[in-house]
């Protein structure tokens, strides 16, 4: 295939395609009509002799071609996209740079507020927030598919750079008043009350289960969500205690949640910062850095 031929613009096209496997949806995503978004994907069929997207009853599916192409497909892009745009000039004022965010919602909620609050007046910039495993987190910095990470005990290779954000602890939250009434949390007391946990998050698994299972002892999981944006409206309306990062239980505190130490001593923990050392000396990504940073410090 003779590179000159190609209109790279179809390129676009296709990665939006591939993304949201809906020809209207692609074409919003990269401002054409839908007829034109029609027409590139007849033009890509042609140039790939693949169909690359099929119509079933689920809507469109992608073609084994099409699956093996979305991944280098989206890499190419984002570099030839970091190619177009001079990092050294970069000016908050000025850009309209879409920056990529791995955290969780733990996170989302306790750094999305002033973040956004954060950017400069008339700026152009914005911010995409994705949710990751950790393992998939890692090899998402290897791709260049987001631009900084926000989690915790991460491991990954040389290639990745990391810095301490906020220290944190786990704390149980409850309703006020609660039934097992006011004065220390004793371990008794924690251990005969049914408890709501959070699947997806490893801070109770690590800091909380883990430590209660060397005791021979593990919590009465009454209910399991997989968000934290459920666990005060539950908790206000039931006895379970949920155990929580304290950084999250204090912005979820209100007149009718109360928040006690745990009856042990669960080891502290840093959220962290990562990202890859091809952007060390990025002004772009070092600005980004700067403004977590900052966000971060108010906090602690």
């Amino acid at each position: 295939m003779n590179l000159r031929t190609i209109d790279l613009n179809l390129l676009v096209a296709l990665d939006a395609l591939l993304a949201e496997r809906h020809v209207t949806k692609a074409a919003d995503r990269v401002g054409l009509s839908q007829p034109a978004m029609s027409n590139a994907l007849n033009r890509l069929r042609a140039m790939f002799g693949d169909e690359l997207l099929v119509r079933t009853t689920t809507g469109m599916k992608p073609t084994p071609r099409a699956s093996e192409l979305a991944e280098p497909l989206h890499q190419v892009l984002r570099q030839v996209e970091r190619v177009m745009v001079s990092d050294a000039g970069f000016n908050p004022q000025r850009s309209e740079r879409t920056f990529t965010i791995r955290m969780s919602d733990i996170l989302a909620c306790l750094l999305l507020p002033k973040l956004a609050a954060a950017r400069p007046a008339d700026a152009r910039i914005s911010y995409n927030t994705i949710h990751l495993s950790p393992s998939l987190t890692v090899d998402a910095l290897e791709r260049d598919e987001i631009d900084v990470a926000i989690s915790m005990g991460l491991e990954h290779s040389a290639s990745i750079r990391s810095e301490k954000l906020l220290r944190d602890r786990m704390v149980c939250l409850m309703r006020n008043p609660h039934p097992i009434g006011r004065g220390r949390l004793t371990f008794g007391r924690f251990i005969s009350q049914e408890h709501m946990k959070v699947s997806m998050s490893p801070t109770d698994l690590r800091f909380v289960d883990d430590v209660l299972a060397e005791r021979g002892h593990r919590r009465r999981i009454a209910l399991n969500v997989p968000h934290w944006l459920v666990v005060p409206h539950v908790l206000k309306k039931t006895d379970l205690l949920a155990v929580m990062p304290r950084q999250l239980a204090t912005v979820l505190m209100d007149d009718h949640l109360r928040m006690e130490e745990l009856p042990f001593e669960p080891a502290p923990f840093d959220w962290m910062m990562y990202w890859h050392r091809r952007y060390d000396r990025s002004n772009a990504n070092r600005w980004l850095r700067d403004q977590i940073k900052s966000v971060c410090s108010d906090l602690s």
